[in-house]
């Protein structure tokens, strides 16, 4: 049985909207009205250009910003409306990892400290502490000795990896990685992945990952929802997205990937995109994406495109298939 195929999701976001007050009676409208599911022990990725949103829907998912509406359940609870002892339980339960592994990190904290913060905040002392530092440390595939250096003697992938020991500490069900890899060499990149893919299978964590290397994207996520501008323009399976992208904006960003193999990379055409993203203060009218759209029609500029399942578990909001 697949995870999407599990009845109850383990967070569900509804319409979820994230607007920011940018002065002069200007709004900047950063996360637009998105809903998808997210179900236990599956990755669903989540990408588009900078600027779409997609951080700032990490840090609404886990109350680093309140939304400005809709809701977001996480085991049934709305995210947004949790306090006391229930709020404590959700920030041990839903962890993440940040962008910048150097910014993330305490500079003046060793990272015996910077890992065990969760452990003590949370007061799980089952294991003596500094044993179950070392054991996440080798657990991410660091050692003793680097519990007692400070942040600024790592690497950039080993600082990730600290990163991720410090997310695992409070035993959590849930991870928002916020573009984890984009920070680090390419040589890197690939074992930060495969780390979080060996730690998944053991843990049955569940991740949302979001990034804008699509190649990556594919190789970790069950699901991929593309994001334009503060809203999902499509959703499906990892392999379905790849093989058969229906929104024009998703096709471009395939197109772009590299591929290795020069006899089908002649065979595949390239979508270029006219002009750049506009401004999230003031979108276009209608489909958002309509000024740079090669297929835009007369509907496009007046109405917003319906959100639809156009095939099994495929969602797109386009007007070509409307």
């Amino acid at each position: 049985m697949s995870a999407t195929e599990k009845k109850e999701p383990i967070l569900s976001v509804k319409n979820v909207k994230k607007h920011f007050d940018v002065g002069g009676k200007k709004i900047l409208k950063a996360v637009d009205g998105i809903s998808f599911d997210i179900y236990p022990g599956e990755t669903l990725g989540l990408v588009g250009e900078s600027g779409c949103g997609k951080s700032t829907v990490g840090r609404t998912l886990i109350r680093l910003y309140n939304a400005t509406s809709g809701e977001v359940s996480f085991k049934g609870k709305n995210v947004h409306q949790l306090k006391g002892k229930e709020l404590k339980q959700l920030n041990r339960s839903m962890q993440m990892i940040f962008q910048d592994p150097y910014a993330s990190l305490n500079p003046r904290m060793k990272v015996m400290d910077i890992i065990a913060e969760g452990i003590d905040i949370h007061g799980l002392n089952g294991k003596k502490r500094e044993d179950r530092v070392i054991e996440l440390l080798e657990t991410v595939g660091l050692n003793k000795s680097h519990a007692s250096r400070f942040p600024h003697e790592f690497s950039g992938g080993q600082r990730q990896r600290i990163g991720i020991a410090r997310a695992l500490a409070v035993e959590p069900d849930f991870i928002i990685a916020d573009e984890p890899i984009s920070a680090l060499d390419v040589s890197v990149q690939a074992q930060v992945v495969n780390l979080m893919k060996k730690l998944q299978r053991e843990r049955g964590l569940t991740y949302l990952f979001i990034a804008h290397d699509l190649s990556m994207v594919k190789y970790i996520s069950d699901r991929v929802g593309v994001m334009y501008l503060g809203n999902l323009v499509e959703l499906a399976d990892s392999d379905e997205m790849y093989d058969n992208p229906l929104h024009p904006y998703t096709q471009a960003l395939l197109s772009a990937v590299p591929i290795a193999d020069p006899s089908l990379k002649n065979e595949r055409e390239r979508v270029i995109l006219k002009g750049d993203v506009p401004s999230p203060i003031d979108p276009p009218s209608g489909c958002k994406f309509r000024t740079r759209c090669p297929q835009a029609m007369d509907i496009c500029a007046s109405t917003i495109p319906e959100w639809k399942e156009i095939k099994e578990k495929h969602f797109v909001a386009c007007h070509l298939y409307n």
